[in-house]
């Protein structure tokens, strides 16, 4: 299996600090390839291998397909969701361009300045895909076959980019142990580094994300990035930061995003997730090493010709969305303190984890299955009671018996408290149905 199991050992970690103070709500374990799983603690994440055993993260199909003019749909599945604002759709119309592969997009050469810019870097360069730019950023490093690269083994470009580094680059992932925070034990890394042994492949790069998707949208300290380098530097290794939701942990940590990529040799940041555009990420590096991204971007079908129409959206979501980013770590952190005072045998979080716009909670009922609670949240009754009729889309864990939910631009304060509402409305009825169940029982 290519995913690590060592991913539930993170878990022990709280375990105790849990236990004492979930007690009841925490004894439940599944046996699943004799590897018990702790279920319902307080900063249980999600398995690599239950996320690729249980619905696709990208799979479609959220959305109550009975929808009708009077619903009021809340969609919190992802920030991938967001559409151009309006402000956007005009840069788009009025956008100058020119041929990108001749390097003559005025509007694609100014996205990448500005990038550039912002991350402290000597150049960068416009990509369609976080995919593809993580891709390229990874072989750019690793420009001989045969290279390896060290990440965690809750790594995005691990689980859910196919192992392209592996299938097109040639490149050997070998993995660390995730903690909860996001980080890994850099003495496990140091263990792991080789070097020339013909029988071995050579270590070349160290991968971070941040911030940490299936960790909750965890912020890496910078204190840990300050080890990485360190440590990188000792081995003369190079390190790539996936810093798709970087802008967040940037408005998080109150830091330029300067500031977390002094440490970094690369990034990769997305544009179209919180920060709204359409389309894009943006690859920062040496010029060298953007140099060698052209060709690697050329090569896998990345090279777009009037690309200005796609950056010009770019370029408001580096000013105009990473301005309003607070916005989604504040609206977040208003949803998983309202979670936090619901019924303890319905739902757990725990507020220390959320630090961004994802929040990870988790179902201590076994009355219904995560999928269940979601379609719930999903689905109109009347009986509800509400002035309006709320249906809240969020991403069902089942094995893992967690749930995650995203804040992103589309999400207004009003839109918080109609979450809010429709979560009490079916967390007491969640609660009904689990004290039946006791009853049956008794």
């Amino acid at each position: 299996m290519f995913f690590s199991t060592s991913c539930s050992r993170i878990l022990t970690s709280t375990l105790h600090k849990t236990l004492f103070t979930r007690k009841a709500h925490i004894i439940s374990f599944i046996d699943r390839g004799r590897i018990p799983l702790p279920l319902c603690i307080s900063t249980r994440r999600i398995l690599p291998v239950q996320l690729c055993r249980t619905m696709s993260m990208y799979q479609g199909g959220g959305l109550n397909s009975q929808d009708d003019g009077a619903v009021h749909v809340i969609d919190m599945r992802s920030d991938t969701i967001t559409k151009p604002t309006p402000a956007m759709r005009q840069a788009m119309a009025n956008a100058e361009v020119g041929d990108d592969v001749y390097g003559e997009d005025p509007t694609v050469n100014a996205l990448q300045e500005k990038a550039a810019e912002l991350f402290g870097m000597e150049a960068a360069l416009f990509f369609p895909t976080g995919t593809m730019g993580n891709l390229c950023s990874v072989m750019a490093h690793c420009w001989e076959r045969g290279s390896e690269m060290l990440l965690g083994d809750c790594a995005h470009i691990l689980i859910y980019e196919q192992g392209g580094s592996a299938q097109l680059g040639g490149i050997h992932p070998r993995t660390v142990r995730n903690k909860p925070d996001g980080t890994f034990d850099l003495e496990e890394v140091e263990s792991k580094v080789r070097t020339s042994d013909p029988h071995l492949p050579i270590t070349r790069l160290i991968c971070v994300e941040n911030t940490q998707n299936i960790c909750g949208g965890r912020v890496l300290p910078l204190s840990f990035l300050k080890e990485v380098r360190s440590l990188a530097d000792k081995h003369k290794l190079l390190v790539h930061m996936d810093g798709a939701r970087l802008m967040n942990a940037a408005v998080s940590l109150n830091v330029p995003p300067s500031e977390i990529l002094q440490y970094c040799d690369s990034v990769s940041m997305c544009l179209s997730k919180g920060l709204g555009a359409p389309v894009g990420s943006v690859v920062g590096g040496k010029k060298d090493f953007i140099a060698r991204c052209v060709r690697l971007r050329k090569v896998l079908g990345g090279g777009m010709r009037q690309a200005g129409i796609l950056a010009a959206a770019g370029l408001l979501a580096l000013t105009d969305g990473a301005a309003r980013l607070h916005q989604d770590h504040d609206n977040a952190r208003i949803i998983a303190e309202g979670i936090h005072g619901m019924d303890p045998s319905v739902l757990y979080i725990d507020l220390d984890t959320v630090q961004s716009n994802i929040i990870l909670y988790h179902l201590v009922s076994h009355a219904v299955t995560p999928s269940q609670f979601c379609e719930m949240l999903n689905t109109y009754d009347p009986k509800d009671d509400l002035d309006v009729n709320i249906r809240v889309v969020m991403f069902p864990f089942d094995l893992g018996r967690s749930i995650r939910c995203v804040t992103h631009h589309h999400i207004t304060a009003e839109d918080v408290q109609l979450v809010l509402k429709k979560f009490r409305v079916v967390v007491d009825r969640v609660a009904a149905m689990t004290g039946k169940s006791a009853d049956k029982k008794q």
